[in-house]
């Protein structure tokens, strides 16, 4: 319907806007002048390296055609479910490996499980859309599988690499997963008391703004040297690989 058409319309500009802003789906919240120089940021800080070293992969990973489809509201109820059962594969081991890694001194400062953890969200979505017997519904896709199996390693190996997909993903989330949700909401006449998308909701999380900033400078504060860091860039980067991937097989199944 035109009115629908336009409201999704205004959805995709949000998301140009923000692109437009950082070239990264990150917007900081203003600072005041004290702030800006008590938490002046360093080009070798990890947010900084990440910010930077994944700029190509971003706009890569953006420029899928599965994801241009989604921001312009061309979604299909089916596909949609897909991509939200190839997250709670992937953030039901992301988080069962920050679990198990919680108190590594590489790791622990970023543990935010209330916060950020959406394997019960995305729980809740699956029941909506396969009903109470939504375990036996699904399955895990050969893309999601290989994202699953990497984070599985790096938790029993390298937990410091966590960093790169807990970064990657949950500050995405809070970001441009915000634009997401309204698509989504309105291109597939979901609910408006929120049924399908729990994911995007973050309950204890009062201001998405200040929360990323807060953990943006927690990753900075943590002991590392350029060597790691460099290395957690470069794990970032796969992540976007990995989460392509899923797009693009998710792109194939739509296209059927």
């Amino acid at each position: 319907m035109p009115s629908e058409k336009t409201e999704v319309q205004e959805d995709f500009q949000e998301v140009e806007d923000i692109e437009e802003s950082e070239n990264i789906p990150y917007v900081e919240e203003p600072q005041d002048e004290d702030q800006e120089q008590d938490t002046e940021l360093k080009p070798t800080d990890l947010s900084e390296l990440l910010k930077e070293g994944t700029k190509e992969s971003h706009e890569q990973a953006e420029n899928t055609q599965f994801v241009k489809d989604f921001l312009k509201g061309r979604i299909k109820k089916e596909l949609f479910k897909l991509a939200t059962v190839a997250l709670y594969f992937t953030y039901s081991t992301l988080e069962e490996e920050i679990e198990r890694n919680k108190d590594h001194p590489g790791f622990a400062p970023l543990y935010f499980p209330l916060e950020l953890h959406r394997k019960e969200a995305l729980e809740k979505d699956l029941e909506f859309f396969y009903g109470p017997e939504w375990k036996k519904e699904i399955k895990c896709s050969e893309a999601a599988q290989e994202y699953v199996e990497r984070i599985r390693q790096l938790g029993q190996h390298e937990p410091e690499l966590l960093v790169a997909h807990a970064y990657t993903r949950y500050m995405g989330d809070l970001s441009g997963g915000q634009v997401l949700k309204k698509v989504a909401q309105r291109a597939l006449h979901l609910p408006s008391t929120g049924e399908g998308i729990q994911f995007y909701v973050f309950e204890n999380v009062t201001n998405a703004q200040r929360f990323k900033q807060l953990y943006r400078a927690r990753m900075n504060a943590l002991d590392l040297d350029m060597e790691t860091k460099e290395r957690i860039v470069a794990e970032a980067n796969e992540a976007f690989r990995f989460n392509m991937k899923v797009f693009d097989e998710s792109d194939k199944i739509g296209r059927a």
